[in-house]
């Protein structure tokens, strides 16, 4: 028969094993890596377009699995082609070698706390199937999940029904 005490330590140490192992802490960007040139990208905003053709942030959509409260979208010139004159993602389009679409993650209005990044380069090693380089990465130059990985963690929810190349905007954000 197990004692209270040494029951109840064992739980408390089981739980706690699993809440450490379960929290991965964010590793900082490698030079010259895929997450670094894609941290870069998403740090300029020169010449970018946003959805709806507004720079205001939105509130996250009940289909979202991402956990920052707030969010905006921006696509550079050739995601762009792909909007239309509401800045909305035209129907049945697919994105062009080249686009990068960005959106912008926060807890609140002031600072953005993290960039979920997709860029359009089948010949990086870090492409997916359909040729997009997923880019989960903070603000503060630490990883949250590894271009290397290929949006494994992403793909999921962006291949539902209603998904426009992996874009969920259309659908959340009518």
């Amino acid at each position: 028969m197990i004692k209270k005490g040494k029951f109840t330590f064992s739980v408390t140490v089981y739980a706690l094993a699993v809440m450490l192992n379960g929290c991965k802490k964010s590793d900082p960007i490698a030079e010259n890596s895929t997450d670094q040139m894609l941290y870069d990208l998403a740090k300029t905003t020169n010449g970018f377009k946003w959805y709806k053709n507004s720079d205001q942030q939105l509130e996250k959509s009940s289909g979202s699995a991402h956990s920052y409260p707030l969010l905006r979208t921006r696509y550079n010139a050739i995601a762009a082609e792909n909007l239309d004159n509401q800045g909305k993602i035209i129907e049945g389009k697919t994105f062009k070698e080249g686009s990068l679409i960005v959106k912008e993650l926060s807890k609140n209005a002031s600072a953005i706390e993290r960039y979920a990044i997709l860029y359009k380069n089948a010949s990086s090693p870090d492409a997916d199937a359909k040729g997009w380089v997923w880019g989960y990465i903070n603000a503060n130059q630490t990883v949250a999940d590894a271009a290397s990985n290929k949006g494994r963690s992403c793909t999921g929810c962006h291949s539902q029904s209603g998904n426009i190349d992996y874009m969920l905007m259309n659908k959340f954000f009518p």
